[in-house]
């Protein structure tokens, strides 16, 4: 007997309920098991809801063997909301193929990828995969219809955001690493190739979290700016950087109400930093009190720690803030500090986003590891980015500035705007160091003469001298910091751009 014809409703719901099923019902249960979440249920938590508009869902691997096999080619994409506006997901399904890349999930990448730029919105990647899918990808064939030339290129045209959940092998890691934004999950793994592939190319046992994980990314190689403990946190830090950022780089960033009691702790300033430049403090609650209440959104926390950088709203507008902190090295800018700052810079420009320093460093760390690890070169890369930032620019000093880190924090004349609290010491070295370097004496062998020889060195660095020679513009109560900073954004607003920058930064890379 003939079986029942189905008709094109039933046909189509069928097809429908097999690709919304994923890998199926074992799969997706272990990973409830394993407190994970899955793509679909990723993407809910990421957009608003009854917003996503799925592309793609009838997609499958061009290999028919893997016809069955792969729902949605295990790449979850579409279109949504984010706080009310727009934006592109690509979520990787590990329960179909470990979500491993086709020529056809490749295809629907790219298509997100060109979206984002014609219509001005972001796009989040929800990243977790084994890598490219054999034999998919494997001979002349596979090889020759996998890429496109404009693939990775990022012009920065629209926020890219990534979230690495698991391991993240082959285009999960290109894209991660492409983002203006990464958050690391505790757990994952960001590599070029797992650790089975690597130890069978090595002879060497490799041990997976030692070779990329969120550790290491949070503060040895500096590619993870923020770390979360669960899937839903990464996915809430998300949300939360987009709400910093515009849709795209043709408009300004939202402006957000300012919250009750921002600004009222002014004078707590005085308190916070000592008057004493030997004497350390943590310049993140500095950043709290001048930022409105509740909006600092550390970038970065766990690599380069003797600079903060930090986006934050002040007066309801969003702001980037460098600044160093004590608390770590004394201030002192190595070679991941550098790195940090300039990639900062290129964030903020690009998204025509201002740029506050805030600044109290003794120079750059000095050495043989340091030269070694191209300190020079990672000093004047960031010099260059900050010659290019088209944003306007506000530098205060704080206490102590020396040398050519403070040229790179936004003195002599880097920054459109200055203003030095009446503590601010500014000078090519540290007096007591330069009092060694001139006259050969220290505090052991000569102290009178050191003394004389101190006090000699130390004239001429106050706020008030650098001010006689407009170094800065003002000299300020530490109190005063976040009106100066509000007025400072009314004065340098790009009206004849409405606040859009020049973008001269929109091709540096990624990653470097």
């Amino acid at each position: 007997m003939a079986e029942p014809t189905l008709s094109r409703e039933q046909e189509h719901e069928e097809r429908r309920a097999a690709a919304l099923a994923m890998g199926g019902p074992k799969k997706l249960e272990q990973r409830r098991a394993e407190g994970k979440l899955n793509a679909r249920e990723r993407i809910a938590l990421m957009l608003d809801p009854g917003t996503f508009r799925e592309s793609g869902l009838f997609t499958t691997s061009a290999v028919d063997a893997d016809r069955d096999k792969t729902p949605a080619d295990g790449k979850v994409t579409g279109t949504g909301e984010v706080d009310g506006r727009r934006a592109a997901v690509i979520a990787y399904d590990f329960t179909v193929k470990g979500s491993s890349s086709s020529p056809v999930s490749n295809k629907k990448m790219s298509h997100f990828k060109e979206l984002v730029v014609q219509v001005g919105m972001p796009l989040v990647y929800l990243s977790e995969s084994t890598g490219v899918r054999m034999p998919d990808a494997m001979g002349g064939t596979g090889m020759g219809a996998a890429n496109s030339k404009k693939r990775f290129l990022r012009q920065r045209e629209s926020p890219w955001a990534s979230a690495a959940f698991g391991y993240c092998f082959g285009s999960a890691a290109w894209h991660t690493v492409s983002a203006d934004f990464a958050v690391f999950r505790k757990g994952s793994v960001l590599a070029v190739s797992s650790p089975g592939l690597v130890s069978r190319a090595t002879g060497q046992q490799v041990d997976a979290q030692e070779l990329g994980g969120w550790k290491v990314h949070a503060e040895v190689t500096g590619y993870a700016d923020a770390v979360a403990d669960t899937d839903e946190e990464a996915i809430e830090l998300i949300r939360r950087f987009l709400s910093y950022l515009p849709s795209h780089n043709g408009e300004t960033p939202p402006v957000a109400p300012i919250p009750s009691g921002s600004g009222e702790r002014a004078a707590e300033l005085n308190d916070i930093v000592p008057q004493t430049r030997t004497q350390t403090y943590d310049v993140r609650k500095v950043i709290e009190i001048v930022a409105d209440t509740g909006s600092v959104f550390p970038i970065k926390a766990r690599y380069g720690k003797s600079l903060d950088t930090s986006l934050v709203r002040i007066g309801g507008q969003s702001v980037g803030i460098i600044a160093n902190n004590p608390m770590f090295k004394g201030g002192a800018l190595d070679g991941p500090a550098c790195d940090k700052a300039t990639s900062f810079l290129v964030l903020c420009d690009s998204y025509n986003i201002p740029v506050v320093f805030l600044v109290d460093q003794p120079g750059f760390l000095i050495g043989l590891e340091a030269e070694r690890n191209k300190i020079a070169g990672k000093v004047i890369n960031w010099m260059n980015a900050l010659s290019l930032v088209t944003v306007p620019k506000i530098a205060v000093t704080l206490r102590k500035n020396y040398g050519q880190a403070y040229i790179n924090m936004g003195g002599g004349l880097t920054a459109d705007t200055t203003a030095g609290w009446w503590s601010t010491e500014v000078s090519f070295m540290d007096p007591t160091s330069a009092v060694s370097v001139v006259h050969g004496v220290d505090a052991e062998s000569d102290p009178e003469l050191y003394a004389q020889r101190l006090a000699e060195m130390a004239k001429g660095t106050t706020a008030y001298d650098v001010a006689r020679v407009f170094g800065v513009e003002q000299v300020i109560d530490p109190a005063e910091t976040r009106d100066f900073i509000l007025g400072a954004l009314k004065d340098h607003y790009r009206a004849r751009t409405n606040g859009i920058g020049e973008h001269l930064l929109r091709a540096w890379p990624t990653s470097y």
